[in-house]
């Protein structure tokens, strides 16, 4: 049995199409390991394709936790994904091995390091008037609103970090209550694991390119075909729901707004675009080494 309070398990993450599995399969190579996934869309069933999931001959050299865990379209939370990674964890660390944590959903690789606060409903309203208030203020005046409301979290969060900054005003606005006290009454969570960070943060334009190659390579596996067959089962409002790139595009396609070469073009620009936040994300938020 591994010894947990003197681990520090590694996280490899990295924007799509970065090859994160690649790095963790050489790893398994000279290192006995599990990899816990960290992607919001292989957890979906049956959007197999698209999703780049790990293959069958991958699968035989390592096993892979939250592949394969929800429906399409049914909701997921990072509170969720916390308790599901612990768990795969623990059973990983129960057979001597290693866990690694492989991913690029930045939402679940931030709940698991630094905890998240589960608030029972979205109130989009709410994100839509905040982000344009950001838009048009600036993030100085946006922090300066969150000092006003909550001046423990302000202290934590760089006027800059958008994201967390945006996410503390609607936990207030959608609660009533600032994000700080809510801490305090257990609703916060995080993992009892600690962690390190490893990055794979390739030169912007030959990943964009191998992001083009990988959506033309996943076309010519049958994309489309695995969408048609979903959508012929009754699937069309799950997949929709799910709103995973590839398949969104596909149904515009299916739903004839959009020509499949347009379909196909959307899918690499949205990639593209994808990978860029992913970047942004994990360079500006992440403590990380360097692959």
């Amino acid at each position: 049995m591994v010894e947990v309070e003197k681990k520090t398990f590694p996280i490899i993450c990295g924007p799509t199409g970065s090859g994160k599995t690649a790095a963790a399969l050489d790893l398994a190579q000279r290192h006995d390991i599990e990899i816990i996934s960290a992607d919001s869309r292989q957890i979906i069933k049956q959007l197999d394709i698209g999703t780049a999931k790990p293959t069958p001959e991958e699968i035989s050299r390592v096993p892979f936790h939250l592949i394969d865990i929800i429906d399409p379209g049914v909701r997921y939370t990072a509170f969720r994904f916390i308790d599901d990674a612990n768990s795969a964890i623990e059973s990983t660390l129960a057979r001597g091995k290693m866990p690694v944590v492989v991913g690029g959903t930045g939402l679940y690789l931030r709940a698991l390091t630094e905890g998240v606060v589960e608030i029972e409903t979205s109130d989009m309203s709410v994100r839509e008037k905040l982000e344009k208030e950001m838009e048009e203020q600036g993030p100085e005046a946006m922090h300066e609103k969150l000092k006003q409301i909550d001046p423990l979290e302000a202290a934590k969060i760089h006027p800059n970090n958008k994201v967390r900054l945006l996410r503390a005003l609607e936990i207030f606005y959608i609660t009533g209550m600032p994000k700080s006290q809510l801490l305090a009454t257990g609703v916060y969570r995080k993992s009892k694991y600690k962690f390190k960070y490893f990055a794979l943060i390739p030169d912007r334009d030959e990943l964009y390119k191998k992001i083009n190659m990988r959506v033309d390579m996943m076309m010519a596996l049958g994309l489309e075909d695995e969408l048609n067959r979903l959508v012929g089962r009754g699937m069309k409002e799950q997949i929709a729901r799910a709103n995973v790139i590839g398949y969104t595009e596909l149904l515009d396609h299916v739903d004839g707004r959009i020509s499949i070469s347009e379909a196909v073009s959307m899918i690499k620009q949205n990639s593209r675009r994808y990978a860029k936040r992913q970047i942004t994300w994990f360079t500006r938020q992440v403590p990380a080494e360097l692959f």
